[in-house]
């Protein structure tokens, strides 16, 4: 006689199989689910993180009067520390000292002081004498990451910015028609020797000079596509120059984060406070967006 299993036997096998299966299926699905997720957030912490500090180490190296907050909408733009900066100004405006044309060995491209004794510094002529530099050196460092747009010589010339005066936004050329020349970025270029800045043909001769000072090459933005969007590219624009007629919208563009859905500045005294947050346009398909935010203090 064979022994064999009952047709209820084996519909009771079929029906825990049944279930069985279908609670692993959801469990495997809730894994899969909860990793994709975890992969996106992982994603976007890291995307935000990057974002920010490509931002802050370019404003670290800002002429801290020159920044500037934009009303894209309303066509204003005031100092970012104004208190009265909210919301609305979406765009974040800056010029930045030169600092990779600053580095060097064994003298720097440009020592940041100038020898008001030397025979060399001459305010009637345009002249300053400013040892231990090599305006060659920078010169070149500055042509190659402007695709040589700039070189430091006549009509390519960089803003000299004396430190320890007191400047305001208009003397930066901002707000004025087409950014015109303010009385803070006097254009200069190499003068008769390598460590000589001679001022521009077409520059007027300030009424007060420092004994230190700054060069810049460029002007820096940090512009939405979009204006009341919560989905926006964030885009830097670079190699513009205020002091020779320039927008941001002439010069260099990279876009540095998509699918962002804010990004507020403010400035607290000295200091700067940066906030992103980018999210996944649901790519993942986990059925809701993923959003992360992030902030950076800037000194």
């Amino acid at each position: 006689m064979k022994k064999a299993f009952t047709m209820l036997e084996l519909v009771m096998v079929m029906v825990i199989m049944g279930i069985v299966a279908s609670i692993g299926a959801e469990i495997i699905a809730s894994m899969y689910s909860n990793y994709l997720r975890s992969r996106t957030i992982n994603r976007l912490e890291t995307q935000t993180e990057i974002t920010l500090e490509q931002i802050a180490k370019r404003l670290q190296y800002r002429i801290k009067e020159s920044v500037i907050a934009r009303d894209i909408a309303g066509g204003v733009l005031l100092s970012l520390a104004d208190p009265t900066v909210d919301s609305s100004y979406n765009v974040l405006e800056w010029i930045g000292a030169s600092n990779e044309s600053f580095l060097g060995t064994p003298r720097p491209g440009w020592s940041g002081f100038i020898d008001l004794d030397s025979n060399d510094t001459n305010k009637t002529a345009g002249t300053f004498k400013t040892s231990e530099s090599n305006l060659t050196d920078a010169s070149n460092t500055i042509s190659a990451l402007t695709n040589t747009n700039i070189d430091l010589s006549n009509g390519k010339e960089v803003a000299l910015i004396f430190k320890g005066i007191s400047y305001n936004i208009a003397d930066f050329g901002w707000g004025t028609i087409n950014n015109s020349d303010g009385s803070a970025t006097l254009k200069v270029r190499v003068g008769a020797t390598i460590d000589t800045l001679a001022i521009s043909n077409d520059a007027t001769i300030p009424t007060e000079i420092s004994e230190q000072y700054t060069l810049a090459h460029t002007a820096y933005a940090i512009v939405p596509s979009e204006t009341n969007s919560t989905d926006f590219n964030l885009t830097l624009h670079y190699n513009y120059q205020p002091w020779h007629d320039e927008e941001y919208t002439d010069g260099s563009t990279s876009v540095l984060a998509e699918h962002a859905s804010l990004f507020r500045f403010k400035q607290d005294e000295s200091i700067l406070r940066l906030k992103l947050c980018l999210h996944d346009a649901n790519l993942t398909g986990v059925g809701d967006i993923i959003v992360v935010c992030k902030e950076k203090v800037i000194y």
